[in-house]
């Protein structure tokens, strides 16, 4: 048996690859490379997942790899018709991300309901200023995305006191930890009745553009809108309008149409927007982490077994079993 050759895509910082020596040649490549090397490849791994070099080198006819894995929960930077089409198996990091992502919303609603960039500030100007903060217990949130980061954030949530609505493609009955998943066309009834809006659904385009204007302004003026999905997700415009209006109390912004933000974005003066790089998931090991994910699933590619992961490709995603 010919030895396998495994194509790297990015390699700033490298990930750790020791267990696969002596199993398969190892190359790497970038975005000006990657059309190149990809017919010779019998395995791509997307290590740089912000790249979209994917969906411009993929090849329409011709040799291929049998299986591209991303680093990444989202799959939307890869997806292209010709990858779509083909036989090609595709996986991603679903099982890295979903405790910090959900720990780092967690984060996000702690420090608006108590106001801790208020005492900062405070702090800053030396005021000795007494406020009264909001009560998480008892409050309601709105989580977008049924997957295991929207569950991991709903659950996460849930231990503060918070009640949960969780909304995902399909409504799903008899979920044994939130009841009733509900369907994409009832997100706009719940979003009235929210205190915390998080988005964290998958970018496809049934999701492209979600919270426009509209669904801005069937929110309250206490409610606090953050995003830790894709940037896509989100009308920015119409999120600055309805902060700067205040039509909404506050949002906090982890993902963005263009990553990185221009420094001259008008999201960096927007009142009351946290910005924050695209880091939400990302805590000290997890590229370790995402290496040992991969060559788990490169073992049980090697023997012939069902791979971990397997995106659906044309849903755009890992379907909740």
């Amino acid at each position: 048996m010919s030895e396998n050759t495994v194509l790297v895509l990015g390699s700033d910082p490298p990930p750790k690859l020791d267990r696969l020596t002596g199993r398969a040649r190892v190359i790497h490549a970038d975005e000006t490379t990657l059309a190149d090397l990809l017919p010779s490849a019998d395995v791509l791994l997307a290590w740089d997942f912000t790249s979209d070099a994917i969906r411009k080198a993929w090849p329409e006819q011709g040799p291929h790899p049998r299986w591209v894995h991303t680093a990444s929960a989202g799959v939307d930077r890869l997806l292209c018709p010709a990858l779509i089409a083909d036989d090609t198996l595709v996986t991603n990091a679903r099982g890295v991300f979903e405790q910090p992502i959900a720990e780092y919303v967690a984060g996000l609603v702690l420090a608006m309901a108590k106001d801790f960039y208020g005492s900062w500030e405070l702090q800053r100007q030396r005021r000795w200023r007494h406020r009264e903060t909001l009560r998480l217990a008892g409050s309601r949130a709105v989580v977008v995305g049924s997957g295991p980061i929207g569950r991991a954030i709903g659950s996460t949530l849930m231990a503060l006191g918070v009640h949960v609505d969780l909304v995902g493609r399909r409504e799903r009955t008899g979920d044994p930890e939130f009841g009733t998943v509900y369907a994409s066309d009832a997100l706009h009834p719940l979003l009235g009745q929210a205190d915390w809006v998080v988005c964290a659904a998958p970018l496809t385009d049934a999701t492209r553009g979600l919270f426009d204007r509209r669904a801005f302004a069937l929110m309250r003026p206490q409610t606090r809108f953050i995003n830790v999905g894709r940037g896509p997700l989100v009308v920015e415009d119409a999120l600055i309008a309805a902060l700067r209006e205040w039509r909404i109390a506050a949002a906090a912004l982890d993902v963005f149409e263009e990553e990185p933000l221009a420094s001259d974005s008008p999201l960096w003066d927007v009142p009351h927007l946290i910005v924050s790089p695209h880091m939400s998931g990302d805590t000290l090991g997890w590229r370790d982490a995402l290496a040992e994910q991969f060559q788990d699933n490169f073992d049980r590619w090697s023997a012939g077994e069902p791979l971990r992961n397997l995106v659906d490709k044309r849903l755009g995603y890992v379907p909740v079993r």
